[in-house]
């Protein structure tokens, strides 16, 4: 078990997955990967999470589906949401649906830390970088 806050990445992309882990780990963060929403929730990592980063659009399950089964499960764990299709009513509907962020890929570093202090702080973070 980490000893450190444990962020997860779901992300089909292993790219997007391997760069976020990255950054979160330099941030003194844990940080776990999973490539589908499914694997994070069979997984142990749903009761150590403190934050979770998910790819709006995954096989399967899609990361506001996943955000939305955590809630109703009674597990509100801060999310921020990630995509690489820009579209304003994915978005509304993820900030209206509790997500603190929602940011296009490519990912900006600066953004993403911003959103996960915001999910530490509890603070919602109203906007998608273009």
């Amino acid at each position: 078990m980490a000893t450190r806050p444990v962020i997860s990445i779901v992300d089909d992309d292993q790219s997007v997955r391997e760069g976020t882990k990255d950054l979160i780990e330099a941030m003194g963060f844990a940080a776990w990967t999973f490539d589908c929403a499914e694997k994070f929730l069979e997984s142990n990592s749903v009761d150590t999470t403190v934050c979770l980063i998910a790819d709006v659009r995954l096989p399967g399950m899609t990361g506001l589906e996943l955000h939305n089964h955590l809630v109703g499960s009674g597990k509100h764990i801060p999310t921020i949401l990630i995509t690489a299709f820009k579209e304003e009513k994915e978005r509304m509907c993820a900030l209206r649906a509790g997500a603190v962020c929602y940011l296009t890929k490519p990912l900006d570093e600066r953004e993403l830390v911003a959103c996960i202090q915001c999910a530490f702080g509890g603070q919602k973070r109203n906007r998608a970088r273009s």
